[in-house]
């Protein structure tokens, strides 16, 4: 199971059974079903998300299945599945409304806001913009009484309740739309909060714009704009901090933005804005525009990793594993039994030890109203991303192609080949469409073979025909190493003097340490071999012959030594474990012999 802890607010819903109704000490989370089907798949308990709010708190796996709790006045519930067929990518919880965003780009909500007459029925709101073949949902975000679509086209959608403007238009001319309206143009991220009546807007430029509530001043418009507590039109921020917007987040009275700038020791830095109720803002005083929450806790030779923002509660994780809390502890939700009620500064929360100090990237906090999750969620999510990155560097890249205006993309020649039906004349026959096509619409093509994904319908629909699409990137990646003798097994292994050759997309795909390793577009990695001779020859075969088929050979007889050596090569070249995974294979066979010889 994930390592995950909860504190906080233990009752409606009834998150962990047996427990006191506040939870002032972090303890360790367990579904109550989880030993129900002993056989059950492991991806069904690995945790991907965590979306908590007053409504009601979902749990999403890696395998694209998620389980609710509702706020329900029943101490004997149990998670209920929710019956959605499509595979989900992301869930959203608010006070009023859910949202869930799926693989194929379709996005189920529910509430009152979204389908009042039937509050607890998920309806296809995706389904409700007009022109729909121009349209793919990439991203959702939700407000307390709405919901925000970030498309593949970079438009932001609005759905929902406007009473404080928080759809970008006048709240006095549209009070709600049942149906998804285009809100903004050129928007690259969407940032807002289950408690929030407001949302952020940010651009390709890293301009940033707001409007909806602004009460408490949260939205970062200046000490003379704060008596404005509403912002009717989508306004342009014009003081903000310097550096990459990475994440803003509000709490009831507030708001926190993280900060990413590459020239600086602390690369990440947190800011805050809006009233000092509760002290959410980290700080003692109030300030209408956004300044440097500052703590030793995370500064000097730390920095800030994941942050999360409750109802008046904020957690940070940084990169050394420290938990840090600050704002209304009323509850237990910073996890701190002896803490004042109001945190006035950030405070170090104490915690179990987890597995920080070999995985400290794939742990996140989520805060909802009252309650707070710390988790581990091991996610490959990005592979198709990082592999469109890997084609993209040089030694990769051996077909060119040209476009309308002449210029020449290089593309991957073993990929294409393999993604184009293993034809040479659909090479021709896209050779023919990007001719025609100019350098943008080109790369978006190219994508699109890359990722499996379909990016933008109307190019889409010229080159379907050519695409094998059914096809997963792993699946692919595995046959075209395990039968093609092209020149790309360009990574070398060496063990006791002897060395093997090994294909770096098998690599990136089956090990965390060779993807960060290969992705690095910074250091030329082709030629670096790695020491893997604590293994004996035994451990070392089934290794690789795992790393290609996801199997162990039947022959093989499996030992002790062999399980203690392939558990520290696990450890530490950080596989990532699919199902079935390596260590339970080896258990399994281990068991199944010692049974036979008796």
């Amino acid at each position: 199971m994930n390592d995950c802890l909860f504190f906080g607010l233990n009752y409606s819903p009834k998150i962990i059974k047996n427990k006191p109704n506040i939870i002032t000490k972090s303890i360790q989370f367990k579904f109550e079903n989880e030993n129900e089907n002993k056989n059950e798949n492991e991806n069904e308990k690995q945790i991907k998300q965590i979306s908590t709010g007053n409504l009601s708190t979902i749990f999403l796996f890696k395998n694209g299945k998620a389980i609710e709790y509702l706020n329900k006045d029943d101490s004997n519930q149990n998670p209920q599945k929710i019956q959605i067929e499509e595979n989900i990518q992301k869930v959203t919880v608010s006070s009023r409304n859910e949202a869930i965003l799926t693989k194929e780009g379709n996005v189920f909500a529910k509430g009152e806001d979204i389908n009042p007459n039937n509050p607890n029925e998920f309806i296809n709101i995706s389904s409700l913009i007009e022109d729909t073949n121009d349209i793919i949902i990439q991203d959702i975000f939700f407000g307390q009484s709405s919901i925000y679509l970030l498309t593949s086209n970079q438009d932001a959608y609005s759905i929902g309740s406007n009473q404080f403007s928080q759809l970008g238009f006048d709240s006095k001319t549209l009070e709600k739309t049942k149906k998804p309206i285009l809100m903004m143009k050129n928007v690259s991220k969407i940032f807002t909060g289950n408690i929030s009546n407001s949302v952020f807007l940010l651009n390709s430029n890293q301009e940033l714009f707001v409007c909806g509530y602004n009460g408490y001043g949260q939205l970062g418009l200046g000490e003379s704009r704060k008596e404005e507590t509403e912002i009717q039109k989508i306004t342009k921020i014009q003081n903000i901090p310097k550096g990459k917007i990475i994440d803003i987040q509000f709490g009831e009275f507030h708001s926190i933005m993280l900060i990413e700038n590459e020239n600086e020791k602390n690369k990440r830095k947190l800011y805050s804005c809006g009233d000092y109720h509760y002290n959410g803002l980290g700080k003692y005083e109030n300030t209408y525009e956004f300044t440097e929450i500052k703590s030793s806790l995370f500064e000097n030779d730390d920095n800030i990793l994941d942050f999360s923002v409750g109802n008046q509660h904020t957690l940070i994780l940084t990169i050394k594993g420290k938990v840090i809390g600050f704002g209304n502890n009323y509850l237990a939700q910073l996890g701190i039994p002896n803490a004042n009620q109001y945190q006035l500064i950030p405070i170090q929360v104490e915690i179990p030890k987890l597995r920080f100090d070999e995985d400290i990237s794939n742990y996140h906090v989520s805060c909802g109203y009252y309650r707070s999750f710390i988790y581990y969620s091991f996610s490959f999510s990005n592979l198709e991303e990082d592999l469109i990155k890997l084609f993209e560097r040089k030694e990769f890249c051996n077909i060119s192609f040209k476009t309308e205006n002449g210029e020449i993309i290089k593309a991957h020649k073993l990929i294409l080949k393999y993604r184009l039906n293993q034809n040479q004349n659909e090479i021709e026959k896209l050779q023919e469409i990007i001719s025609k096509k100019s350098i943008k619409e080109s790369n978006q093509i190219f994508e699109m073979i890359y990722s499996n994904r379909i990016i933008n319908p109307k190019l889409y629909s010229e080159i379907k025909e050519i695409i094998n699409s059914n096809e997963k990137i792993e699946e692919t990646m595995k046959r075209i190493y395990l039968n093609e003798n092209e020149n790309e097994k360009d990574f070398i292994i060496e063990r006791k003097e002897k060395q093997y050759k090994f294909p770096k997309l098998i690599l990136i795909m089956r090990s965390e340490l060779y993807r960060g390793m290969f992705l690095s577009v910074t250091n030329d990695t082709s030629n670096k071999v790695t020491d893997y001779s604590e293994l004996s020859n035994k451990s070392f075969q089934i290794f690789e012959y795992w790393i290609y088929s996801n199997k162990i050979k039947e022959e093989i007889q499996i030992t002790k030594q062999i399980i203690n050596e392939i558990q520290i090569g696990i450890d530490y070249f950080q596989l990532n474990q699919t199902n079935p995974n390596l260590f339970d294979l080896l258990i399994n066979k281990f068991n199944n012999q010692n049974q036979n010889q008796n």
